[in-house]
């Protein structure tokens, strides 16, 4: 049993060891998001875009956002790492959606379209005079 009491005492140093590690990245990480926002405060100010205490505050701010831990969407219908979907409709498609209670029977939209067409011929007309 002395064998298994020296893997649990490896797996333990080996978890200790990356928290340590993920530990030191983060702060390398954090200190050059502060440089960074510390730059583009210093920017600001020399182009009198800023005041002082406003790059302070800004910069501040900044290093609590960083700090925080992310937010994930709580609506998002998609895997993290997958890229939101979206639909492209041509001129001639009707959006899939569900119909609102209210919206104009077919034979209205019908109507407007012809209405739209008829302006739009009118106006290539009015153009070409």
């Amino acid at each position: 049993m002395a064998g298994f009491g020296d893997i649990v005492q490896k797996a333990f140093y080996l978890g200790v060891g990356l928290a340590a590690s993920a530990g030191e990245r983060a702060g390398g990480k954090l200190t050059e998001l502060r440089s960074q926002a510390q730059k583009l405060a210093d920017e600001m100010v020399a182009k009198g875009e800023m005041t002082t205490d406003e790059a302070r505050r800004f910069v501040d701010d900044m290093m609590k956002q960083a700090q925080q831990a992310p937010v994930e969407p709580s609506t998002s219908s998609t895997q993290p790492g997958e890229p939101r979907r979206i639909e492209i409709l041509s001129e001639d498609e009707e959006p899939k959606s569900v119909a609102a209670p209210n919206a104009a029977p077919n034979n209205d939209v019908d109507a407007m379209r012809q209405q739209v067409q008829a302006l739009q011929d009118e106006l290539r007309r009015l153009k070409r005079d």
